[in-house]
């Protein structure tokens, strides 16, 4: 008699013969959502946003904090942690911090550091944080990346509520599903695909953005409005010199209109945790992610993002896709919004005498599941996806681009 109350009577002798082949289908229905909140001075105790993300699911409880700090805000901001000790004792009666502020490295070498996610689990471990506890992500991309895939990966997922700081951020690498960390040599390698608690997006921190840093974060402004909006990219057009003159209301727009129409796309897809090989928000990023290894990331994401978009353009313009006077369009955006269209680098090669921008190629490949689709341009505002590139075309449209590079530069 089992412990259930049933009684079962086991064979003498079973062979396979006895269990035919079956199948159980187990379906899930996992309901995700999350709030995105656009706001200006979010640390401000008048400012009832953040109380709002950090609430929003349970109000009734004082919730458990962890805060985690890029330190190149730090440096620009150096009263944030008081703000934020302020903030939250104004609303001590729904939220407590378990420890002070915690600062890690900003940029890329935060999400190259194997050590710093596990020194991150540890004090997570050391304050007893739990599947309830949040751990609030004060920062640019590459530190939402890195500390977000600790927090995903502690006791299988802590409530992570994100605060991009960057142009790129707010409007698009902070916005979705993913995180994790470079490794083997491989620009995210290592991550989950981990649903945040909420997003706060506040303005006021591209104020004290560098302005490499806001001029690169416009890349992918640009990249969504060209395979998604052409109405964007025509905005993008009228107001690049407002845009690169950091007028303040332009630069919000970008932000604000970029980050709706990724969290459309994100909702509407069908795939956000990218299960399909097919990955439109992902144009103009396998060269881009091969420029950012082959600099040792001294390109900024942004940055290699442009160059990108200016091959696949080419390439899409080459093949006949894309008509010559919306290639020249594109680049000529590129270009004054000061971002690049071109590097060096494009030129290395490896042992075997090919470009080694090519192998991109193939561990953009591998990044998105075995089968290689490209999302090119059909015109300004229309993408599509192919599933062959040729090499040969490749090569033609980056010794396009080094002319006009050095054409431009001999002219000025």
């Amino acid at each position: 008699m089992s412990k259930f109350g049933h009684s079962y009577r086991i064979p003498a002798r079973t062979s396979v013969s006895d269990f035919p082949n079956t199948i159980h289908s187990q379906s899930l229905s996992i309901p995700a959502s999350y709030p995105v909140y656009f706001t200006h001075n979010v640390f401000n105790p008048s400012n009832p946003c953040l109380f709002q993300a950090i609430t929003h699911a349970e109000l009734n409880r004082r919730h458990r904090i962890f805060v985690i700090i890029d330190n190149g805000v730090q440096r620009a901001r150096p009263q944030l942690a008081n703000d934020l000790t302020t903030y939250v004792n104004h609303y001590k009666h729904n939220m407590e911090l378990t420890a002070s502020p915690h600062v890690v490295p900003g940029g890329e070498r935060s999400k190259n550091d194997p050590c710093l996610p596990t020194r991150l689990q540890k004090r997570l471990c050391q304050l007893n944080m739990d599947r309830q506890s949040i751990v609030l992500i004060v920062g640019g991309g590459a530190v939402l990346d890195m500390a977000g895939y600790a927090a995903a990966t502690t006791h299988r997922g802590l409530r992570v509520i994100r605060l991009p700081t960057t142009v790129l951020s707010q409007g698009d690498g902070g916005l979705g599903v993913k995180n994790g960390i470079n490794a083997f040599g491989v620009k995210n390698f290592l991550g989950t695909f981990s649903v945040p608690f909420a997003i706060v997006n506040d303005t006021q921190f591209l104020d004290t953005l560098p302005a490499r840093h806001r001029i690169s974060g416009m890349a992918e402004a640009v990249k969504v409005a060209l395979i998604r909006e052409k109405e964007f990219f025509d905005w993008l057009e009228e107001n690049a010199t407002a845009l690169t003159n950091f007028e303040p209301s332009s630069l919000a727009y970008l932000v604000r209109h970029s980050a709706e129409i990724h969290l459309h796309h994100i909702a509407s897809s069908g795939d956000p945790f990218e299960s399909g090989s097919a990955r439109p928000l992902d144009f103009g990023h396998w060269a881009a992610h091969k420029l950012e290894t082959l600099s040792s990331y001294r390109l900024h994401h942004g940055e290699a993002v442009a160059i990108g978009i200016a091959i696949d353009s080419r390439y899409s313009t080459e093949i006949g896709l894309l008509s010559e006077e919306a290639c020249g369009r594109i680049l000529r955006l590129l270009d004054l919004l000061q971002l690049p269209s071109w590097h060096r680098i494009l030129d290395l090669k490896g042992p075997d005498g090919l470009l080694k921008i090519i192998r991109g190629l193939d561990e953009f490949k591998e990044h998105i599941g075995g089968d290689l689709t490209l999302t090119l341009l059909k015109q300004i505002g229309e993408g599509t996806d192919v599933g062959q590139i040729d090499h040969t075309v490749i090569h033609r449209a980056l010794s396009w681009l080094k002319q006009r590079h050095t054409s431009s530069c001999a002219s000025r």
